[in-house]
């Protein structure tokens, strides 16, 4: 009985993603002693000076300024889950929504009113805590664009994060190749992974299956892990300049079967965010992430400790702010 409900799951994702893309033009196109972790009492030490940006320029108010269009990365407290809204004015991309609907909250206090529009929806992978919220999003505001990797979940969430595309007609696309994608307002994503289509594939491993991206933004960089844990094999296939990154959204939670100590010391991050919930069950992040974020002498920035955070473009890349 268990097989046949399996298959039958499998079957209505597959219908679902042939639904979609069938007439689609775009298609296949924890704490741990002597970690210096921040708290909100030290926050103001780390966002008030040092060098924030990768080609070594002092990011400080003295001799920095923000670009009159600037950029703002939101990285939501969703409990543990991931979600970062990216926006500049009352332009929107979502990446991830978290679980359940806490991603409402967000968007209704960070968002006016009026704005009703999420131009690009990312989805990394389709676990639970990744995919929710972006449903909850597609039933009460207009998307305009959705990027995901087309595979096949059994989830409830991504099943109704498909049926949504399909029944609203949103336009669609699945990343299945390294590339890169720009945008007018200035912003472009370096897609590193997946290096293969899993378009109405079940993969082996759901966490390897995410996309993995670099921002770039002037010059302001963040590296988007999803919950990838391969990260040898972006090791071998990228040149530290493709990695290196100003910004590490950290794989996995601050999970210890992502985060190796070469990957990190290749990424190099000036800011490390790790996106978990307060006391999981999981014990994330492991102690052996903080110590490999330690060693490169990353700061350390949790949604757990710090609520949502905020990093604002200027001239010389990102800089945090601390929200109320």
């Amino acid at each position: 009985m268990k097989k046949i409900l399996s298959s039958l799951i499998i079957a209505i994702t597959a219908g679902l993603l042939w639904l979609i893309f069938s007439s689609s033009p775009n298609f296949l196109n924890g704490s741990v002693a002597g970690v210096a972790e921040t708290s909100r009492n030290s926050f103001y030490s780390v966002a008030g000076d040092g060098d924030f940006s990768e080609n070594g320029h002092s990011l400080n108010q003295e001799n920095s300024e923000k670009n009159t269009s600037d950029l703002k990365l939101y990285f939501f407290d969703v409990g543990q889950g991931d979600s970062t809204m990216v926006k500049q004015g009352d332009w929107e991309m979502i990446i991830d929504g978290g679980p359940g609907r806490s991603i409402l909250e967000k968007l209704g206090k960070y968002l006016p009113f009026t704005d009703r529009k999420i131009e690009v929806m990312i989805l990394t992978h389709a676990h639970a805590d990744h995919v929710d919220g972006l449903a909850e999003i597609m039933e009460r505001y207009q998307v305009d664009k959705v990027y995901f990797n087309g595979s096949i979940h059994s989830a409830p969430g991504y099943l109704e994060f498909l049926k949504i595309i399909k029944d609203k007609n949103i336009d669609a696309e699945i990343i299945d190749r390294p590339q890169e994608l720009s945008w007018d307002n200035g912003l472009s994503l370096q897609f590193l992974a997946p290096t293969k289509s899993f378009y109405q594939i079940k993969p082996e491993s759901i966490n390897n299956s995410s996309l993995v991206f670099r921002l770039v933004y002037g010059s302001g960089t963040a590296l988007f892990m999803g919950d990838f844990e391969d990260e040898e094999t972006l090791i071998s296939s990228y040149g530290p300049e493709a990695l290196k990154s100003q910004i590490l959204k950290v794989g996995h939670h601050g999970s210890s079967n992502a985060n190796d100590k070469e990957f990190i010391a290749v990424v190099s991050p000036y800011f490390s965010i790790i996106s978990c919930g307060k006391k999981n069950s999981f014990g994330h992040p492991h102690y052996r992430t903080l110590y490999n974020l330690e060693k490169v002498d990353s700061k350390i920035l949790r949604t757990d400790i710090l609520g949502d955070i905020l990093f604002i473009s200027y001239e010389n890349g990102f800089k945090p702010e601390l929200l109320d």
